[in-house]
């Protein structure tokens, strides 16, 4: 155990022998704890977030293009596989942005224009708070649209709510 002296009693500036000039606290690093350090996030973890946010929308029957489609309704089917929520999304992230690419297939009768729309402000919605990066654009692709007696390579996508 250390002994407490008037020269290095808790609270007190040290002064410059022992390294710290008057008015510094005791504290390392300096500045907020939250900003020390780099944070980043991975292209992946966009297109996941982004995949989900989009499959969310009402009017969006899949995501990605019809080879896409039957390739993961293939890989789905085996044991052990799993859905991949990237599928018809691509995503470009940079140090404080990013730019993202849907490629979807809609429902037979709803607005194309509409659904786009809330597309992407659910996307943009939901990856900004996830990742605080902006979301310069969003491009969003048709590739299909989904008759209502059309049969499915896969289920309908799940609307989470």
């Amino acid at each position: 155990m250390s002994e407490t002296t008037e020269r290095n009693r808790p609270g007190q500036d040290i002064g410059t022998e022992g390294g710290l000039g008057k008015g510094q606290s005791g504290r390392r690093g300096g500045g907020d704890p939250g900003s020390r350090g780099r944070t980043t996030i991975a292209d992946g973890v966009v297109e996941k977030i982004t995949g989900m946010a989009a499959r969310d929308v009402a009017g969006v029957h899949a995501m990605g293009s019809g080879a896409a489609r039957t390739f993961g309704a293939m890989r789905d089917r085996v044991p052990g596989g799993t859905k991949s929520v990237t599928r018809g999304v691509k995503s470009e992230v940079g140090e404080t942005q990013t730019a993202l690419d849907l490629e979807i297939v809609v429902e037979y009768g709803v607005s194309i224009t509409d659904v786009a729309r809330d597309v992407r402000e659910n996307v943009v919605a939901a990856v900004e708070r996830m990742t605080g990066l902006e979301v310069v654009e969003v491009n969003i692709a048709v590739s299909d649209v989904h008759l209502p007696d059309e049969e499915d390579e896969e289920e309908p996508e799940p609307r989470i709510k």
